[in-house]
């Protein structure tokens, strides 16, 4: 066998690449190509082509790649970069499957009353520590694999860095990053953090840098996201877009945050802000739907309950982690079941489609899902040779949805694969929307498609549909998507709301508990999502034997001729026409600038440059719209490749299409250090605006420290007056002067009066340095501080405490505790209040920590009243962590005594846990015991 070429010269890569560009334009002459020529422009080699061009690089050339820079070339030159190596590669084979004894399931079921995914991941780590969640299928022989413990101690100590960089409990976390263990442990680190993740896809092509970062910095200020965690490659990108975001704080990478033996773990409510989801094809009006743990926990449940969900059953997933069917359906579900996640980047599926089946193969997965269009690919672009060995019998799922399901593609996929095992009842269209955390409708379980032939034009929002022959030309058929999911309710109502009878054609809405209140920071489309008590989806569809059949987008519906239809037939079926290319087609409504009426426009993208054969494609594609919808089309839009805009999970932007048709922009590019000039020009304002905000925080924060030292002089002087009153009273006036002089607003509310007489136990949270100089001027009444007394270290600090009558503690040595413990008692006893901070000092991060016991039993068995006190405010001015004080406001809250119901360790226990709760209601943060 002779050697295959090595790839120096680039020579047997463009004789590869002109044979396949004949191929597709059989006829025409071939393109005069060089190592710059564009792939795309030059070659005519679309994203289909691409495949197969990367598929004979590897089987006739001999050539290994790099997947992720393939899928991204531009240029030959370019995928010459991607060869790793060279030789005769072998025809791959699927793997071994893997044993059932080497994939261990847990036969225990999570509680049913699992209050967050936090809790889920931390019951499975507790109960199956070393059981493998994760296996991330990449380039490397081995798949790098992630138990459920390995992945709670790498959360929990990203949740410490983010801590320490000062996430407040609510505050949004923006993520962009690739498929792979970083993205899983960043998620579940905002969590435990008591962020809310919002998930962002990465960038993959630099010539597109312009547009994803405008509509990515869209998303983040409408999230007000305080931090964006994305890989180092991307950092230059993501400083260009902080520059025009005020509230973005810090760009950080997961290295940055993972501190050595850093653990934070904040526990979350059902109630609690989960996750933010923006459609990937937010814009300008961005829509994040906001879900709670509760929303989230309730669609996974209900899905497990729709499938009868297994302890053998294996997910394999390649779709986006940013897209609700990747992360929600496929990793979430996995993990709050319990069954592995086989996961690969999408690349790995755009650059070789078989793997996706290779991996079902391989690991015997049991659930997989996908749009319609990977269905399709499959069935319709993968050789014989791709699919030697594989055995799809354990597929018993295959989730079809996310976007119009074509039942031309069920038959032609279920048809391809049935000699491979793939069952026809494992076929399962579905349907779902992110306003309903990701699923609404699954059909009975192993049925497989069912599919209703009915009358085209009698699909009018309105009508009643009317059944056809399967094979006659008006004959439309509709795939059902099943009944609403357990819990769930799926309705049919006309545009006044009322429900209409079945097979009947009108909006669809629902209402559930997976469905989200609305979307964040967007009032407006808030309240028109929610109607009555339902949410309205957006769709058009009928029910039929209380099953839901989908006919289309009410956005997208164009009405021409007094007739309404939906653009997928149309694009589907010029898609088909030989010389466009497939899944590149838009079909939009425009108005007519004279009359004000709808144009029907229809962009499909072409390979072909002659006049000639441009003009007769066009006719083609008028007289396809005659036949199919009997009304002729207004304007056919012949373009270029990669001309028509799609989201990053390959849905048409048909909105974004008509405004480049109509702004006559469609198809203009320009060079990406054009597209860098103009995002450096357009960050220069927002820089300038930030580096003057910086420049008043530092100054502030430079005055501040000025009126502090100012005041502690003058406290530590009066410190020495001759009389102890006088000393208190000097000492509180300075405290109240760094407020005043700082321009700290405090607000003191007390719900009970205090009593007049008598000694009292004071405690309060701790979150700053600043909290016992705000209390000790706010308090009324007279007590003595208890201190840590690793402040009697520092001589002024020491004079000054001791001058004022602090009591200091000791935190380590359980011998002098207890003395401590006993003298305090005392000092109660004898009729002084005590004003404690039993969490005994104070972090970076956000919460309220256990609550040591000293002050709770000197109380008891004083058998004096515990005074709760909850300050709120001070950890946003000057962290623990930090020296750089910030302008901000305060809300002390002083609540009812709690009166001790004994002096034994019992009622100790009792008054610590009803002043816990008490300052947990007012502190507004989360609870870390």
């Amino acid at each position: 066998m002779s050697s295959p070429p090595a790839p120096a010269s680039g020579e047997p890569l463009l004789a590869l690449i002109r044979d396949l560009a004949q191929e597709l334009r059989p006829g025409v002459h071939g393109p005069s190509l060089s190592l710059d020529s564009a792939l795309d422009a030059d070659a005519g080699i679309d994203s289909l082509g691409r495949m197969e061009l990367l598929l004979r690089m590897e089987r006739t050339l001999g050539w290994h790649l790099d997947e992720e820079q393939a899928v991204t070339a531009q240029t030959p030159r370019q995928l010459l970069a991607a060869v790793t190596g060279w030789h005769p590669a072998p025809a791959p084979r699927p793997a071994t499957p893997v044993p059932a004894a080497q994939r261990h399931h847990d036969t225990r079921r999570i509680p049913a009353d699992t209050p967050s995914l936090t809790a889920a991941l931390a019951w499975h780590a507790e109960q199956h520590p070393d059981q493998i969640h994760l296996h991330v299928v990449g380039d490397a022989p081995q798949a790098a694999t992630s138990s459920y413990a390995e992945l709670l101690r790498a959360a929990e100590a990203l949740a410490s860095g983010l801590g320490d960089l000062g996430l407040t409990p609510g505050q949004p976390v923006a993520l962009m990053l690739p498929t792979g263990n970083e993205f899983f442990q960043t998620f579940m680190g905002i969590l435990l953090a008591g962020g809310v993740p919002v998930p962002l896809y990465p960038p993959l092509r630099m010539t597109q840098i312009e547009e994803h970062l405008k509509r990515q910095s869209g998303i983040l200020a409408n999230a007000e996201a305080t931090f964006l965690v994305t890989f180092p490659q991307a950092r230059t990108a993501a400083r260009l877009l902080r520059a025009r975001l005020p509230a973005l704080r810090a760009v950080v990478t997961p290295e940055d945050l993972a501190a050595p033996g850093g653990r934070l773990h904040q526990r979350r409510a059902a109630d609690d802000l989960a996750l933010i989801q923006y459609t990937s094809g937010s814009t300008g009006d961005p829509k994040g739907v906001a879900l709670r743990n509760g929303n989230l926990l309730a669609n996974i449940r209900a899905m497990g309950a729709a499938i009868e969900v297994r302890d053998d059953d294996v997910f394999v997933s390649w779709l986006p982690l940013y897209h609700d069917m990747g992360l929600i359906g496929a990793w979430l579900g996995s993990l709050y079941h319990g069954h592995p996640l086989v996961v690969m980047p999408p690349l790995a599926f755009v650059a070789r489609p078989q793997r996706w089946l290779q991996a079902i193969h391989t690991y015997r997965g049991t659930l997989s899902a996908a749009p319609n269009f990977a269905y399709d690919l499959c069935a319709s672009r993968l050789a014989n040779e791709d699919l030697e060995g594989l055995d799809l019998s354990s597929w018993r799922v295959a989730f079809n949805g996310a976007e119009p399901v074509h039942a031309r593609t069920l038959e032609h996929f279920i048809t391809r694969y049935a000699p491979l095992g793939f069952r026809r009842t494992a076929m399962t269209p579905v349907y779902g929307l992110a306003e309903c955390s990701v699923g609404l409708a699954f059909p009975p379980l192993g049925r497989g498609p069912r599919i209703d032939h009915v009358q085209r034009d009698s699909l009018q929002p309105g009508r009643r549909v009317q059944t056809a022959a399967a094979d006659t030309a008006i004959a439309a058929q509709v795939p059902s998507c099943g009944r609403a999911l357990p819990g769930h309710q799926i309705q049919v109502v006309d545009d006044a709301g009322r429900a209409l009878a079945e097979r009947t054609v009108g909006h669809i809405r629902f209402r559930g508990p997976s469905a989200t209140r609305g979307y964040y920071r967007n009032p407006e489309a808030s309240a028109e999502l929610l109607r009555d008590g339902w949410l309205e989806t957006g769709d058009y569809g009928y029910l039929a034997d209380g099953e839901i059949y989908l006919t289309g987008r009410a956005k997208e519906l164009i009405i021409r001729g007094g007739r309404n239809f939906y653009p997928y037939e149309l694009e589907q079926a010029v898609g088909d026409l030989s010389g466009i290319r497939k899944n590149s087609v838009a079909v939009f409504a425009s108005p007519d600038p004279g009359s004000g009426n709808e144009r029907l426009v229809v962009l499909a993208e072409t390979r072909e440059r002659d006049p000639r054969s441009l003009e007769q494609l066009r006719q083609r594609i008028y007289q396809r719209t005659l036949d199919l919808l009997q009304i002729p089309p207004d304007d056919v839009v012949l373009a270029a490749p990669r001309t028509v805009l799609k989201t990053s999970s390959g849905k048409i932007r048909r909105n974004a299409c008509r405004q480049l048709y109509e702004r006559d922009a469609l198809g203009r590019r320009s060079a990406v250090w054009a597209q860098f000039l103009r995002l450096r020009l357009a960050a220069v304002g927002p820089s300038l605006r930030r580096a003057a905000s910086a420049t008043q925080r530092t100054l502030y924060a430079a005055y501040a420290w000025l009126v502090f030292f100012t005041m502690a002089s003058f406290a530590l002087l009066a410190t020495f007056l001759p009389r102890h009153s006088w000393r208190i009273r000097g000492s509180r006036a300075a405290a109240r002067g760094l407020l005043w002089f700082t321009g700290t607003p405090c607000h003191v509310r007390v719900l009970q009066p205090l009593p007049r007489d008598g000694a009292r136990v004071l405690v309060s949270n701790h979150a700053s340095y600043l909290d016992g100089i705000l209390l000790w001027g706010l308090l009324p009444g007279r007590y003595r501080i208890v201190a840590k007394r690793e402040l009697q270290d520092a001589p002024l600090v020491r004079s000054l405490l001791e001058r004022i009558g602090t009591r200091f503690v000791d935190r380590f040595d359980p011998r002098r505790g207890a003395q401590d413990a006993e003298a305090l008692t005392e000092v109660v006893r004898d009729g002084t209040s005590l004003l404690l901070f039993p969490e005994g000092t104070f972090v970076g991060a956000p919460g309220l920590q256990p609550f040591r016991m000293g002050a709770f039993v000197a109380a008891a068995q004083a058998r004096v009243p515990v005074i709760p006190i909850a300050i709120r405010g001070t950890r946003a001015m000057l962290r623990g962590s930090e020296w750089f004080p910030m302008r901000g406001s305060v809300e002390i809250t002083i609540g009812a005594p709690i009166q001790p119901s004994g002096e034994d360790w019992a009622a100790a226990l009792a008054l610590r846990d009803a002043a816990r709760q008490a300052i947990l209601r007012h502190c507004g943060e989360p609870d870390l015991q």
